[in-house]
């Protein structure tokens, strides 16, 4: 408990430090945000905004597990995925901001890189970490599911999923943050009572502390975006912490909001096939469709993350019956 609040405290003051020369410095180097014109028109004025925050707030998170980065096994690799995806992210952004490149980095790279980082990831949990590969069956008392050679695959599917939830949640002025937030702290309450803080350490309260921090500039209206170096990192971090709880077959409970986001995308465009152009929604993923509804960007966002605490209470009301 010491370690993660000493963890908050200090990725929370470093966002805080780095952050006005930070947004600078990105804008100086013209790491400006490119709005789409068929979005919500209320977005248009966000073009130059600062993009690739994301850097930020992994420097924070970095310098706060530092004096940690030995208390458990299971904080390293943890925090290397969210890192590795991060400069999957960063490559994405830095290719499509500074390079102009509509697409950013090659669909079929940019995955090829997050599976290989994914397959190192389960590999050491399979391999070397000597903990059990199990997971908890929602809703089933008292019973785990031993995934024996199947962690593999099973873990892939989750990782990519959960990951690209995080990304698709990104894209209204503190969303991706603030629903974020909330899943690291249940995360955090669920490693200190099933696991008694010996998976995760310190990794939750850095990187609750590098979001608050970052809230504090991408909350509405935004002077800083976090950009796929920052989405994919936050689903790499959520990831992980839920694996290695045991606890990821219940994403799709309290990530709520990421399953929503995903959700929303695939029925829009498997409608969109099937009808020969017809939409469900007005835009997806689901956010902007509440947006051209007449939402404002804060209502959205404070209904989210509603949303995502209600989710995470019942989560853990699952977790306690079972």
């Amino acid at each position: 408990m010491l370690s993660n609040t000493i963890a908050l405290g200090i990725a929370f003051s470093v966002m805080l430090l780095i952050s006005p020369k930070g947004i600078n410095i990105l804008h100086r180097m013209k790491f400006g945000q490119e709005v789409r014109d068929d979005g919500p028109q209320t977005h248009l004025k966000k073009q130059g905004t600062p993009t690739m925050g994301g850097i930020l707030f992994l420097i924070a998170i970095s310098i706060g597990i530092l004096p940690f980065i030995g208390e458990v096994s299971g904080l390293l690799p943890a925090y290397l995925l969210g890192l590795g995806f991060g400069i999957v992210g960063f490559v994405d952004d830095y290719l499509k901001v500074v390079k102009h490149q509509s697409e950013g980095f090659n669909p079929k790279q940019k995955m090829a890189s997050q599976i290989v980082i994914s397959l190192l990831y389960i590999a050491f949990l399979y391999f070397y970490s000597g903990r059990a590969n199990d997971f908890l069956l929602p809703f089933v008392k008292e019973t785990s599911w031993s995934l024996g050679i199947l962690f593999f695959p099973v873990s892939l599917f989750i990782i990519t999923a959960t990951d690209t939830g995080a990304n698709f949640t990104d894209g209204i002025d503190g969303l991706c943050s603030s629903v974020t937030a909330v899943i690291v702290f249940f995360l955090f309450l669920v490693d200190r009572i099933i696991l008694g803080g010996a998976e995760l350490g310190a990794l939750p309260g850095a990187v609750l502390g590098g979001l608050l921090g970052f809230l504090c500039f991408n909350a509405h209206p935004a002077k800083v975006f976090m950009g796929d170096t920052g989405s994919l990192a936050l689903g790499g971090f959520v990831v992980a912490m839920a694996i290695q709880t045991g606890t990821a077959l219940y994403i799709p409970l309290f990530a709520f909001v990421y399953f929503m986001e995903v959700l929303s995308v695939i029925m829009q465009v498997t409608y969109f096939k099937m009808t020969h152009g017809k939409r469900i929604f007005k835009m997806a993923p689901i956010h902007h469709h509440f947006e051209l509804l007449g939402w404002s960007e804060t209502q959205v966002v404070t209904i989210f993350t509603i949303i995502t605490i209600l989710a995470c209470f019942i989560t853990g009301l699952a977790l306690e019956m079972t």
